[in-house]
Parts: C-alpha cells; structure tokens; sequence
C-alpha cells in the first residue's frame, strides 16, 4: 500500500538539532522500492551523523517531502520521475539549500550528462556498496560531488571535448528556426521522444536535425550543445518552447500553440 512523506524522527529533536557536538545530516529518502528504503536506513542507522527525516515512493510525495522537511540531502530514485533531469531541477528550485544525490538501475551516459548539468549534487547506482553510499553522503553534505569513476570518464571527457575545440568560428554559426526549436529543447533537458511529440514530428528526423547542429556548431552530444549554447547565447532573442509546467498553467490549447511557433516538422523532410 503507498506511504506518504513521513518523518521518521525517533527521539524528539528537531531536524537539525545537534547530537552531542556534530549536527547530523538530514537525509529525504524518495525510492519506489520499499525494501531499498529500509535496507538505506538500516545503514544510515549505523552512522552517528546521518539521520533520515522523510521518505516517499513516488515523485508526488518526493516534492511533498522536501517542502514539508528541510533536509540536507534528498535521495532520489531517476526512475521515479518520467523526465529525471526535468524533476531534478524542479526539486532544487523548491529546495535551493538541500543536495540531491539521483540513484539510477546502471550505468547510463547520456542520463549521467543531462542530471550533472541539471544540477544533481551525486550520481550512484542501485548496486553502490553501502561504505561508499555513507562516504558520498558525507561528500557531498561538504559540499563535493559525487560521480563513479565511469560517470567521472564522462564528465571529464565531455568538458575536455568542449575546452579543446575552437571557440572563435563557431560562435558565427547561425541556426535555421527549426534547428532553434529543437536546441531550445534539448537545453530544458527533453528526450528525443519528447521533442519530437513537442514539435509535430518523429524522433528520426529529430536525430537528423540534431546530427546536422552537432557538425555546424562542431560538438559532439547534448551536453557539449547545451554549453556551447550557454557560452555563446545562442538562443538568445529568439522564442523557446515553454516549460511543461508552464505549458500546463497557461492551458492545453493556449500551450499548443505557444510551443508550435515554428512551423512542424516534416517526418520525411530532408535535413540538408
């Protein structure tokens, strides 16, 4: 039966409250699997300086929690959410102080990318070694980030990519309207699934727009895009997309026709 964001405080101090010297962490812990989150508070049990607060099993309850507890960490299963990098910033926007440390089922590069840039504090994997899920909790309540060393490889990568190409030519790379449409969404963090839902077309031509951007802006994947946009403004001045939640607020029809200001996309319409 689904629970809601409980606390889970056991001997009547506040959150926050010192313990002898040290003030414990606070840990939310938003996983779908109910024995997962009794295995993590049996090990943060153990641990003077970790103390759980809340807990939810859905994405729902994980926005609840974290206004309802003011936490240090928020423990959050990618899974839980259909957008994850989506969901990560909109937690952090309604927690600013808190971190969030995003549990994924393996090893996903582009997923990785997307939650780092969005702001994610850490990145582990349901099958972390409990030692080292204690010593992430620890690193990044101080502040540091916390990736595996195959996440790390990725990361790194990706910057050195984006450091080492020339930056002078490629800023005088204008975009047609349709590739601006596409590369507005993609910097909100969307799925190629869900841009093409967005803009009236298939997730293929998608791709060839996209493959099309990558060569004339000389990256090489989403989040060498998303930085070079953001250094070179190259969306700015021109129309974006809104955000779902905007899209939702301002409603279904007025939302259509505010994200399809440009024309739709052809699914056999030719990239070059």
């Amino acid at each position: 039966m689904a629970s809601i964001p409980v606390n889970v405080e056991e001997d009547g101090q506040k959150p926050g409250a010192r313990e002898g010297t040290s003030i414990p962490i606070r840990v939310i812990l938003a996983d779908s699997q109910a024995i997962f989150r009794a295995g993590l508070r049996k090990v943060f049990a153990l641990e003077d300086d970790i103390r759980v607060i809340g807990q939810a099993e859905t994405y729902s309850q994980a926005l609840s929690a974290i206004q309802k507890f003011s936490s240090d960490i928020v423990m959050f299963e990618s899974a839980l959410a259909d957008n994850p990098s989506d969901a990560v910033a909109e937690m952090l926007r309604l927690a600013p102080i808190a971190k969030l440390v995003v549990i994924t089922e393996g090893a996903d590069e582009e997923l990785t990318l997307e939650l780092f840039r969005r702001g994610a504090h850490g990145i582990v994997s349901r099958e972390v070694e409990p030692e080292m899920l204690v010593e992430c909790l620890h690193k990044v309540a101080r502040g540091e980030p916390w990736l595996e060393s195959q996440a790390v490889n990725w990361v790194l990568e990706a910057y050195r990519t984006q450091a080492t190409r020339p930056a002078g030519a490629r800023a005088k790379v204008q975009l047609t309207p349709k590739e601006s449409l596409i590369v507005s969404c993609v910097t909100q963090g969307m799925k190629n699934k869900e841009i093409a839902a967005r803009v009236g077309t298939t997730e293929q031509v998608v791709k060839n727009y996209l493959r099309k951007v990558y060569d004339k802006l000389g990256v090489a994947d989403r989040l060498e895009l998303a930085l070079y946009c953001l250094q070179h403004r190259v969306l700015d001045g021109q129309e974006q997309p809104p955000s779902q939640a905007a899209a939702a607020a301002a409603g279904a029809g007025q939302g259509v026709k505010s994200e399809m200001s440009a024309p739709p996309l052809s699914s056999t319409e030719n990239i070059s």
